[in-house]
C-alpha cells in the first residue's frame, strides 16, 4: 500500500511517495550515474543518457528501484498493484520488451518529459520476466510526472499496457486508476471553507466549529480514501514558494495518509507502515523513516552524476533528537 503525489509551485515541481510495506527490502537512497550499463533481459545493453537517484535495493550493482527521479526532473514511482498487475508473457523477446524493473533505467535514462516518454513507451510491451528466479516481479503499476506539472498512469491489465493521463497527480494502489478517476465525483462537495449558516422560520443554524467543509473526507487507510484526501489537501495546500517550505508540505501531506504502526494488518498479520515517504525535487532526494523522522537530503551533485559507480546511502533508520 501506497501513495504518490506531485505538487507544483513557482514552476517547480515536488514528488513525494510514502512507501507502505510490512517488511524491508533492503531500502537505500541510490544515484546511477549517466552512462552506466544496464544488461536488459531482451539482449540490450543499455546506458543511461541522464543521472537519477531514488530509493532502491541493489543487488549485483543493478538498482532495483521504487521510485526515482532523473536530472531532468522526470519522476516514476511504481506502486503496489495486486491482482489486476498482469504482465505479458513471452518466451522470445523482442527489442521492444522490457521487464518491469527495467522501466526506471529506459524510461528516466533517456526521457526529459512525458512527451518523450509517450513516444519511446507508445509500442513497448512489460514483459513478465523475473530479475532472477529468487526475485519475483511485483505487480506494480507506475506513475510518471515531469516539470510541467503533467502525469500519466501505466497499468498493465490481461498483458495489456494502458496509459492514462493524470490530471490529478496522485495515486495510490487497487483499483485500477480508472476507478480513481470516477470515485472523485463523489467528493465536489468537499471544501476548506465553512458551508453557510441557514435560518429556517427565523431561527437561524450556524457551524460550531471551524472545518465543516471537509465533512465526509476519508480517513481510513484504504487506497481509495488515501486517494481523496491526498488530493483533497493536495488541492488545497498553501505554503511559501521556497523549497525547503514546498519539501515540508509534501511531507505534512504524506504524514496524512502515513500508516501507523498496528493501524493496518496484512494477510499474515504483520504491521503495514509507512517504511520511509520522499519528497524528490531537481536539487535532490529527501527522505525520513518511520523510525527516525527527522528528514535526511541527498543531493543531486555533479560528482555523483559524473561517477563511474552507483553512489548507495544507507538509511538513517536511528531517531535523531535535537536536545537543547
Amino acid at each position: 500500500m501506497c501513495t504518490a503525489l506531485t505538487f507544483f509551485k513557482q514552476n517547480r515541481m515536488y514528488f513525494g511517495r510514502n512507501l507502505d510495506l510490512e517488511y524491508s527490502f533492503n531500502e537505500k537512497v541510490v544515484v546511477t550515474p549517466r552512462c552506466y550499463r544496464f544488461n536488459f533481459k531482451n539482449g540490450l545493453i543499455f546506458k543511461n543518457k541522464y543521472a537519477m537517484i531514488g530509493m532502491a535495493s541493489v543487488i549485483n550493482n543493478y538498482p532495483l528501484y521504487a521510485e526515482a527521479i532523473n536530472e531532468k526532473g522526470l519522476c516514476l514511482a511504481g506502486l503496489n498493484f495486486p491482482n489486476n498487475a498482469k504482465y505479458y508473457h513471452s518466451d522470445n523477446l523482442t527489442k521492444n520488451m522490457i521487464a518491469p524493473y527495467e522501466l526506471f533505467p529506459f524510461i528516466l535514462g533517456q526521457c526529459q518529459n512525458l512527451d518523450e516518454v509517450k513516444k519511446i513507451i507508445k509500442d513497448l510491451t512489460i514483459v513478465d520476466i523475473p530479475f532472477s528466479k529468487e526475485i519475483p516481479n511485483t505487480t506494480l503499476h507506475w506513475m510518471i510526472s515531469d516539470q510541467n506539472d503533467k502525469s500519466i498512469v501505466i497499468e498493465c491489465i490481461q498483458g495489456v499496457m494502458q496509459i492514462n493521463e493524470n490530471p490529478f497527480g496522485v495515486l495510490t494502489n487497487n483499483p485500477p486508476f480508472a476507478f480513481h478517476k470516477e470515485n472523485v465525483r463523489q467528493y465536489l462537495h468537499l471544501s476548506n471553507k465553512n458551508p453557510d449558516s441557514l435560518l429556517i422560520h427565523d431561527y437561524e443554524i450556524t457551524n460550531f466549529c471551524e472545518g465543516l467543509g471537509g465533512i465526509g473526507l476519508p480517513g481510513d487507510f484504504s487506497s481509495p480514501s488515501r486517494f481523496i484526501k491526498a488530493f483533497y489537501l493536495k488541492y488545497f495546500s498553501q505554503c511559501s514558494d521556497d523549497e525547503l517550505s514546498c519539501v515540508s508540505q509534501v511531507f505534512h501531506i504524506l504524514d496524512s495518509v502515513a500508516m501507523v504502526s498496528g493501524a493496518v494488518l496484512s494477510h499474515d498479520n504483520k504491521n503495514d507502515i509507512t517504511r520511509y515517504s520522499c519528497v524528490m525535487t531537481l536539487n535532490g532526494y529527501y527522505y525520513k523513516t518511520y523510525f527516525n523522522n527527522q528528514i535526511t537530503k541527498i543531493e543531486l551533485d555533479e560528482i555523483k552524476m559524473s561517477s563511474k559507480e552507483l553512489f548507495i546511502h544507507s538509511l538513517s533508520t536511528a531517531q535523531n533528537i535535537l536536545k537543547i
